[in-house]
């Protein structure tokens, strides 16, 4: 609502009208999309990590800026997959995109084309969805580079805008942020006004303990490894008592992760906890199990609990 003057010199209460849409962040592995995601909602619902592909499925952050409600949709990065998780991936990835009111296509401008990024520019000239393209982490590269880039991206498929910025710092992010609120249809809000994330608070916090197990282990652990929240019990004294399963393939993974002296595994535990209390704004009791599961890459069921669609061929 704003205050308007009225011809006698009185205040008038008028409605101002509100906006609202979903935008499809898409981009090849480790362009940024989950730096970016938290940035515009100015909290954290998506994990990052020096490891690529490590957003496995849809995640929605909300924002408010000024009258409108902005939904992202941090997708997965495409890349040309391997496995059935890289394809059920790529797949929730291009999902996303059709389910989307504009699409933004985020490219590390340090990599360029190179690699899955041509071969995302031309998938998206058969998308209908206005689009626009955003440049990241300028900050590292030559202005007559950037320039260049833009056009060359531009000939491929034509963009509404373009924008350069840096997710980091938060450089030229809020022109995207009033871009998109100018650019929604006059609709009402999708979420309630505080929620900024979707995902419900089992999951958020399993997918904490998998950005701290990479962070600790990215250069040990490979992919073959998963988070679920196997209990939650709010306590009479204001405190959540909170069990998690990291699930590995091999006896020689549950190792790494559990470390020498158990030294990986406390810290790991440590920071999903830090993180989780200044999250939920209580303290929380966290406990930590590691199993075996041999082959979890193929089981139907866990790709439901990551909200992905196990593919059948």
């Amino acid at each position: 609502m704003t205050d308007t003057e009225t011809e006698d010199g009185g205040e008038a209460i008028v409605n101002t009208p509100t906006r609202s849409g979903f935008v499809a962040l898409i981009g090849p592995t480790n362009a940024g999309k989950s730096t970016l995601v938290n940035r515009f909602v100015g909290a954290k619902v998506s994990i990052v990590s020096h490891k690529v592909q490590t957003t496995r499925a849809v995640m929605r952050g909300i924002a408010i800026h000024k009258n409108a409600q902005i939904v992202f949709m941090d997708t997965p990065g495409i890349f040309k997959p391997r496995r059935k998780l890289d394809r059920a991936m790529v797949t929730s990835a291009w999902g996303g995109a059709k389910d989307a009111d504009i699409i933004l296509l985020l490219i590390d401008s340090e990599r360029g084309l190179r690699g899955d990024a041509e071969a995302i520019l031309e998938a998206l000239k058969d998308v209908p969805q206005p689009k626009i393209l955003v440049l990241n982490k300028i900050d590292r590269v030559r202005h007559e580079d950037l320039f260049k880039l833009a056009e060359t991206a531009n000939e491929f498929v034509k963009f509404d805008r373009t924008f350069m910025i840096s997710a980091t710092t938060g450089s030229g992010c809020e022109d995207i942020m009033d871009y998109l609120a100018e650019t929604f249809p006059e609709g009402p809000w999708y979420y309630p006004e505080d929620q900024i994330s979707d995902l419900p608070m089992r999951q958020l916090a399993a997918e904490i303990t998998r950005e701290k197990l990479f962070l600790r282990l990215h250069q040990e652990l490979p992919y073959s490894s998963h988070v679920e929240t196997e209990s939650w019990e709010e306590r009479k004294d204001g405190s959540v008592r909170i069990e998690q399963v990291i699930y590995v393939e091999r006896d020689s993974q549950k190792k790494i992760v559990l470390g020498k002296n158990g030294d990986a595994i406390k810290a790991i535990s440590t920071a999903s906890r830090k993180e989780m209390s200044e999250i939920l704004e209580q303290p929380v009791h966290l406990f930590l199990f590691v199993k075996v599961r041999e082959n979890w890459g193929n089981d139907p069921e866990r790709f439901r609990e990551m909200g992905l669609e196990f593919p059948r061929d």
